[in-house]
């Protein structure tokens, strides 16, 4: 599981964290004439990034482009897409997803529409505009942090529950959402951060003497 939080993007990455981005004001890059408008927007799904893309396009219907990349899922199970639409290979949805990669956001798609100058810029030229309009789109949009979750359920007697209540409040900085449930004996539902979850587990059994039961996920 994964959620968001208020952490501010000079936060560092880890096994746990990635960094992820909101929607984005258009951005404008004008070559030769030529107009490069991009936007990043916040998707969870390619469901979602093909709705995205949709409105674009209804938006620029005039547009002679609308090339796009796409990065979904948290770093060690990304999903990546793109899309030339129709410029020559290589010179648009490469280089927009490039920039994606390199700033290292996850669960976006970054949408770079070309309105035609008149002017040729050619395949390197081509390429050079699309990754600046992705870059100015990017620097545009706000950032987040994301926090990778497993759950973990807890079951232990009410004698023993004074002192897994203790290793909780100990482990408060990277466990979150604690439901508790006393109608058959204590049962508590929490989530703990991905790489520190074994730890909480093991913590919590050895404080009971191995009376609790935790299942992860």
């Amino acid at each position: 599981m994964a959620w968001a939080s208020a952490t501010s993007v000079s936060s560092s990455a880890g096994p746990d964290l990635y960094h992820a981005i909101e929607d984005g004001p258009e951005t404008e890059w004008k070559v030769k004439g030529s107009q490069f408008l991009g936007q990043v927007f916040r998707v969870a799904d390619e469901a979602g990034a093909a709705s995205c893309l949709q409105a674009v396009r209804r938006k620029h219907h005039a547009a002679t482009h609308h090339c796009w990349a796409l990065c979904l899922g948290s770093p060690d199970a990304v999903v990546e897409r793109f899309d030339d639409a129709g410029e020559p290979s290589g010179t648009a949805g490469r280089p927009i997803l490039n920039q994606l990669l390199g700033q290292e956001v996850h669960d976006v798609l970054l949408v770079v529409t070309r309105y035609f100058g008149g002017t040729k810029l050619g395949t390197g030229g081509l390429a050079r505009a699309y990754a600046e309009a992705a870059a100015m789109a990017l620097a545009a949009a706000p950032r987040r942090i994301v926090r990778l979750e497993i759950r973990l359920s807890v079951t232990c007697d009410f004698d023993d529950l004074g002192a897994v209540e203790a290793t909780l409040a100990r482990e408060a900085a990277d466990v979150r959402g604690v439901e508790r449930d006393y109608s058959h004996g204590p049962r508590l539902t929490l989530f703990a951060r991905r790489s520190r979850a074994e730890e909480i587990a093991s913590a919590i059994i050895e404080t009971t003497a191995g009376r609790a039961k935790v299942r992860i996920g």
